[in-house]
This record gives structure tokens, C-alpha cells and sequence, in this order.
């Protein structure tokens, strides 16, 4: 398990991470989700040790993380940091080489992560020729090449069209699934509802919730049910310990105030007509960052 404890930077005296605190469990995949300048990319420079931290521990298996430690992870920064002169496979090989890798398992390597992700018919380009699209999956070719034990990846997904953000996605959770843990930022709630076990929310450089994905739409987003009846539904709006907050003709959205109230909204729906649909409203994820960050 990674885990960050009591992170505190700052700059002058603006402060870029308050306290922060999160931990990124072994075969998880985390979304770090937050506005531009919340302090996502801060803290992952934090856990690489690009960057010192004014106050606080990162750890690995509660240990201190060290320079070799570090060398087993695999980092995607926001910003490109690819030889744009240099060809596709020759720039991958080579960042596999810089971890300790033989030139014919980096090589191995290399072309397996290239195929993966779509970019077999171009390793032969330099990396300057690729569309932005491309350049976004030959780095994180060069993230994954050496086999990383944990996985930072900052906007991985940022200008892929979406069949590469399936390829993407297919790598990543590959790479959990053998049990690394993987943290990963993106300003696409979408995806990250899509892919993520565990989610950290943070704002204005503060922790404003983190845990697994469930468990936050269950303790962070109102309990709203939608009812889909046969017929008109405007008895809902005299029922005790119901909150109608939207209705049409057979359509109803409401809150209830208990279990038993919600049980009695099914029994006289039934006894009005045929149910539909009933049950409770899926909350996104956009809704759950506004009302966390609000």
C-alpha cells in the first residue's frame, strides 16, 4: 500500500497541500480527482520525490520510500517529457534501459506495450510526427516499460479519442489486476467512474473525500428514487415522509425519509398500476465532486 500521511507544502505563503492524507491500496486503481490548481500534481511529484514536502510522510508498506523504491515506479507526467527527434520504439527501449533492463528484455518490452496500446505501425516514427493523441500513448508506453510496481500517471487519458482510451484503460487495469497499485489524475469524471475501485477528491489543496467509490455515493449524495408507473403517480405527493422533487405524469423523482416510507411508495404503486421501474437514482460522479468541493 501506498500511503501519504499528513502532507503539508507550501510556496511562500500560499499553501499548495494542506494535511493531505490518502492512501493507494495494493491491485486498486485510485482516481485523483480536483480543479486545475487543486494540488494533484504537487502531491504526485511529492510521492516521485521530484518535489520535497514542507511536512509529512509518504510510505510503502508503512516504510519511508527511498531513491530505489522510486525507481520501481512507473510516472506519467502532465506535461510530455518524450525526445521528440528520437523514433517511437528507440525512445521506449531506451527509458526501459534507464531502469536496468537488458536491450532485448527492454526491447520485448517495449514492443508489447506498443502493440497494446495501437502504436505497432508507427514505432518506426519519430515521436514528433505522432498527432498529440499518439504522443500521449507512446508516453505512457514509456511509464509502463519496466514493468513498474506502482503506477502515478497524471491526465493519462487527456487528448485520447475513445478507442485509445479503451486501450488505455485495458493496460491499466491489466496492471492492477497483477496487484500494483495505480493513482491516477484526470479531470475526466466520466472515465474515472468507469475505472476506478477508490477515488480521493481534493480541493484547494485539502482532502475533502477519499475512500472507495461506493461508499462515498452512499455517505456524500442524497438518497433520491426514481418511480416509473403505468399510470399517473400524483399520489406520491400526499404519502408521509416523501419529498416529491420531480414529477411527470408516471414519472416521479422523490426522497424518502425512511426505509418504511420508501416501502410504502412501492406498495401503493403497485396497488395503482404496474411498476415500471423503481428504484434508487445513480449518482454520477460530477455530482458527488460538487458536493464535496461546494
Amino acid at each position: 500500500m501506498l500511503e501519504l500521511r499528513n502532507i503539508t507544502k507550501r510556496y511562500g505563503e500560499r499553501t499548495a497541500l494542506d494535511d493531505v492524507s490518502f492512501s493507494v491500496g495494493d491491485g486498486r486503481m485510485t482516481g485523483f480527482v480536483g480543479g486545475n490548481g487543486a494540488g494533484k500534481t504537487t502531491a504526485m511529484r511529492i510521492i516521485l520525490g521530484v518535489l520535497g514536502a514542507d511536512a509529512g510522510s509518504v510510505t510503502s508498506d508503512g516504510s519511508p520510500l527511498t531513491a530505489v523504491d522510486r525507481r520501481r515506479f512507473g510516472y506519467m507526467p502532465e506535461e510530455r517529457g518524450l525526445y521528440p527527434k528520437m523514433k517511437v520504439l528507440e525512445q521506449i527501449v531506451y527509458f526501459g534501459r534507464l531502469h536496468g533492463w537488458n536491450p532485448a528484455s527492454a526491447r520485448r518490452n517495449a514492443l508489447d506495450l506498443l502493440e497494446r496500446l495501437g502504436l505497432a505501425e508507427r514505432i518506426d516514427d519519430t515521436v514528433e510526427s505522432l498527432s498529440l493523441g499518439n504522443q500521449q500513448r507512446a508516453q505512457i508506453a514509456a511509464a509502463l516499460v519496466h514493468h513498474p510496481d506502482v503506477l502515478v500517471l497524471d491526465e493519462p487519458f487527456s487528448g485520447l479519442d475513445p478507442i485509445a482510451v479503451e486501450a488505455v484503460q485495458a493496460v491499466l487495469t491489466d496492471y492492477a489486476g497483477q496487484g500494483a497499485p495505480v493513482l491516477f489524475s484526470s479531470h475526466q469524471l466520466d472515465i474515472v467512474e468507469r475505472l476506478c475501485d477508490d477515488l480521493v477528491i481534493i480541493a484547494e489543496g485539502r482532502i475533502r473525500a477519499a475512500g472507495p467509490r461506493t461508499e462515498l455515493r452512499d455517505i456524500h449524495a442524497p438518497a433520491t428514487y426514481e418511480l416509473l408507473l403505468d399510470s399517473d403517480v400524483g399520489w406520491l405527493r400526499s404519502l408521509p415522509g416523501i419529498r416529491v422533487i420531480e414529477f411527470d405524469g408516471g414519472y416521479a423523482l422523490f426522497e424518502a425519509e425512511t426505509d418504511a416510507a420508501r416501502q410504502a411508495v412501492l406498495r401503493e404503486a403497485l396497488a395503482h398500476g404496474e411498476v415500471v421501474s423503481f428504484g434508487r437514482q445513480k449518482v454520477t460522479l460530477a455530482q458527488i465532486f460538487k458536493e464535496v468541493v461546494r
